[in-house]
This record gives structure tokens, sequence and C-alpha cells, in this order.
């Protein structure tokens, strides 16, 4: 799980799939909606799912709180954000529209990824639809300094719109540093860690307790193992204990057979067992 504060309260990043709602390609233009009336104004953020029948917090928002809002959205669609897009950003991070959310706020995000990131629009627009909380970070105290500090492993291309980019940016260094401590108490240097991480960033999204620790103990007390074989094949954590690591492990234990974690782990269940009957 990835996550991330803002100030003064905090956001929980959530890796969330709304696939109910597409990504669109062709942004439409800015829809500036501030003359129309209030009625029409409540009917046009209904249909972008920003209000919603019955809830509370927007049973009879106010004109002013509709301009705010409509405010928010505008400054969304100049950045290329479709009205799919904005509804899918509702429906997965709907604070971002509440009346006390300041534009200001979104505007600095964006700031962020143009001249810290080097982001493009379209990798900008790319990061968010991928972790829609992102737009809830603080800058100074959470985006910044994660960045600072994912540039220091040397993890690099983190302008590329992938799932894993856009969550490692909305993760708290000290969540990456829990990681990194990890290897550490495991026998490895900093400098190893570092590279480890460069190597497989996907690590920060995984729990110690419930995922490392358990592959860990694994590889050297039942399989035997040396970290080294760690420090060769990082994507070891990547896979499953119960259902690809443990059968693998003793199938071949039963054979007799010794082999690489990367050899052991990468091949198909159709090959692997076709090989080793």
């Amino acid at each position: 799980m990835f996550l991330c504060s803002s100030i003064p309260t905090t956001k929980i990043c959530f890796f969330i799939s709304a696939t109910n709602i597409p990504f669109s390609s062709s942004p439409n233009p800015p829809l500036l909606r501030f003359r129309t009336s209030n009625r029409e104004n409540l009917r046009y953020l209904k249909s972008l799912g920003i209000i919603k029948p019955g809830n509370k917090t927007y049973k009879s928002p106010s004109p002013e709180s509709l301009l705010h809002i409509l405010s928010i959205v505008n400054l969304l669609n100049s950045q290329g954000f479709s009205e799919a897009d904005i509804s899918r950003i509702a429906l997965v991070c709907d604070q971002v529209f509440s009346p006390e959310f300041s534009p200001a706020h979104v505007e600095s995000v964006f700031e962020f990824f143009k001249f810290d990131l080097a982001a493009t629009p379209e990798e900008t627009r790319g990061l968010i639809l991928r972790c829609p909380q992102i737009l809830e970070s603080n800058v100074p105290f959470c985006l910044r300094p994660t960045l600072i500090y994912l540039k220091e492993l040397d993890i690099g291309n983190l302008n590329l719109p992938t799932t894993l980019n856009a969550h490692l940016l909305n993760t708290r260094v000290d969540k990456l540093e829990e990681k990194v401590r990890f290897l550490g108490g495991i026998g490895f240097s900093y400098e190893e860690s570092a590279k480890f991480c460069a190597r497989f960033p996907a690590i920060f999204g995984y729990s110690i307790e419930q995922n490392l620790w358990p592959k860990y103990v694994y590889l050297v007390e039942e399989m035997r193992r040396d970290i080294q074989e760690l420090k060769l094949f990082p994507q070891y954590f990547a896979f499953s204990l119960r259902n690809r690591i443990v059968p693998r492990h003793l199938h071949l234990k039963e054979r007799n057979v010794t082999m690489p974690l990367k050899r052991m782990l990468l091949w198909s269940d159709q090959r692997f067992y076709a090989k080793w009957k």
C-alpha cells in the first residue's frame, strides 16, 4: 500500500482501480460555467459525479461553493483533463472538489510536475489519473522530498506515467526509508540497498510484515540460500510465497535439483513442471 500525508490532515493513497470510468485520450476544451444559473451548475457537477445525490456534504451547496468547485473543474480542464477524467478523479478522490480545498494547492501540484519532475502535460495527466490522491499531497512536505530521495537512490524516469511511478511519488520518505532499513537489517550495505531499490522499485509497495520478511525467512531457513541470490535477483520478492516459491522449491527438493532463483521462478508453470516431472 502506498500512502502520503498532506498538510495539515493525513490522507492515505490507496491503490484503487476505477475500471468503470475509462481514461479519455481527447480532453474537451475548457468549460466555463460561471455565468450559468445555480441550477445548471448543480446539474453539471452532478453529471460529473462530483456532487452526488444524497451526499450530506453537498446536499444544498451555496452558489459560492458551486463556483469554487467549478474553478477546480476548470483548472483541471485547462490542464488537459476531459470530463471523463474529472469524473474518475471525483470517484476516487472527491476531497479535491470540496469547498474547503484550495485551487492554489492543485496549481502547486501541477507546478511540481512541470518544474521539479520535468513531466510533459500528457505525462502529468497520466500520473494523476493513476493516483488521483496525489492532487491532495503537499508539495514541500511530501512530493518534493520524496522525489529528491528517489533520485538519491538512482531511481529514474519517474516522469513516465506508470502506476508504480504515480504511487512512488505519493509515498512519504519515511515509508521509503523503512524498506531501505529492512534491506540493511538482513545484511545489505546502504549502497547495495540503494542499488537493489533502483533495480526493483516495486519493493516500496510491499509490506515488510506480510510480504518481505516471510519470504526472506523462507529463503534462508527453508531453502538454505544466501542473500547474495537476492542481490542477483531482487524480483524474488514479487512472487507469491504460497503459490510459486514454496511449491516450486518443494518440487525441486523432492528431485534433488538445485538451480538459481531466477530460473526457478521465471519459467511458466507449463515449462517448469514439464522440465522437472
